[in-house]
Formats: C-alpha cells, sequence, structure tokens
C-alpha cells in the first residue's frame, strides 16, 4: 500500500511511481489507503524503527511502488534480505523492476504460511504493514494477525497510518500497542504503531524502541 501523504521534503521515486499508484487507487481506493504514496520523511522514520538479526529478513506487507522498500535499502537492509508482498500483479511486476535483488511476492498478505518460502518462517525480523487495516472488520483484523504470527511467531509488525491513537483494537486481538513514530510534517500527520503478541513468561523482549 506504502499510501501515507506527500511531505514537505521532495520523495525521491523512479519516474511514473505516482501515476501508477495513483491508477491502482482509483481502482481500488479501500485496497490502498491513500491518493499519494508515503512520503520520504515517514519512510525513513519507518526503516529507522526496523529490528533484524544477520540471519533475519525484513517482510514488507503492501509494498506498493516501493518507495519504503528503498528506503528499508537505502537504511541497509541487504536486498536479498528484503521480502516484499504486494497483491497487485501489476504493482509487483513494478517492483520486480524497480527493486532488483529483493524478492518480491506477487500474493496475499493473508496468506503468509504459504506466500512466503518456508526457509523464511521463524526469520522475519521486523514485519511493515502498509495495508489500511483500520478499514477491516475485526475477523479480518485477526486474520492478518494470524498470518503474521505463523511465519513471524513473537514478533508482531509495524503499521503506518493516518490515525494518532491506536488504528487496530489491540486488546481485542491480544496485542500490546506503541506509537514509536509520528510525522507532523505530513499532511495530515501520519503514525507508526508497532504491535505485539504477548511475551512468554521467562522470554526474551525483542525490544520496543523510543517513541518518537
Amino acid at each position: 500500500m506504502s499510501g501515507i501523504t506527500a511531505g514537505s521534503r521532495r520523495d525521491e521515486r523512479p519516474p511514473g511511481d505516482a501515476a501508477l499508484f495513483f491508477r491502482r487507487w482509483l481502482a481500488n481506493p479501500l485496497q490502498m489507503g491513500s491518493v499519494v504514496p508515503s512520503s520520504a520523511s515517514l519512510c525513513r522514520r519507518i526503516a529507522g524503527l526496523v529490528e533484524r538479526a544477520e540471519d533475519e529478513i525484513v517482510l514488507e506487507l503492501g509494498a506498493g511502488t516501493g518507495v519504503v522498500s528503498r528506503a528499508l535499502l537505502a537504511a541497509g537492509v541487504p536486498p536479498e534480505r528484503l521480502a516484499v508482498v504486494e497483491i497487485v500483479p501489476e504493482m509487483a511486476e513494478h517492483l520486480r523492476m524497480a527493486l532488483p535483488g529483493v524478492q518480491v511476492i506477487a500474493g496475499d498478505a493473508f496468506d503468509l504460511p504459504r506466500a512466503l518460502p518456508a526457509r523464511w518462517h521463524g526469520k522475519v525480523g521486523t514485519a511493515i504493514c502498509g495495508i489500511p487495516l483500520v478499514m477491516l472488520p475485526l475477523e479480518r483484523q485477526r486474520a492478518f494477525v494470524g498470518a503474521v504470527e505463523a511465519v513471524a511467531p513473537g514478533r508482531g509488525f509495524l503499521l503506518y497510518t493516518y490515525c494518532i491513537t491506536s488504528p487496530l483494537p489491540y486488546r481485542r486481538l491480544g496485542l500490546s500497542a506503541r506509537r514509536m513514530a509520528w510525522t507532523p510534517a505530513n499532511f495530515p500527520p501520519a503514525s507508526v504503531w508497532r504491535y505485539r503478541p504477548p511475551q512468554p513468561q521467562g522470554g526474551t523482549s525483542h525490544g520496543g524502541g523510543v517513541p518518537r
């Protein structure tokens, strides 16, 4: 999805990104969530919240035109350690051309156990969600949480959104929630939330970061 707002700084995107994004938004506004791709400032904030061991991958769900993906690469995520899932075939093909070396999966983020190669199950350091989950009914939100938990047990996910308060009813979903970043320079401002499932008693926390 990668759709929050254009920021105050000029985004660096390949020509045609915005046009492609807008066409897909016109075709399915609820699937995209925004009329323009995310701003460069927001993408940098997301990239700064990534947690990943050397043998783990970053998983981006709803990659859109790849503006968040490029920020992740610029922040030092190796291309071979970045997997992006995009349900729209036209955008998935765009990503394959725009992101050499990145694993682009044309598939459904709600079916991650099948879409994500088995070798990466349990090897997801950070999952990043660009899907407008706030627009979905509770049962679909539960399905998404279950899909992420199946491939990234205990890790949870980052979700970027227009909402200042939590866009998800996290207690009903069995999650903890923390707003990790806020970008007031955007119009409207965007937030990044981190959601995690309960940690086992005596288990090791993966860290929560510092609110920004």
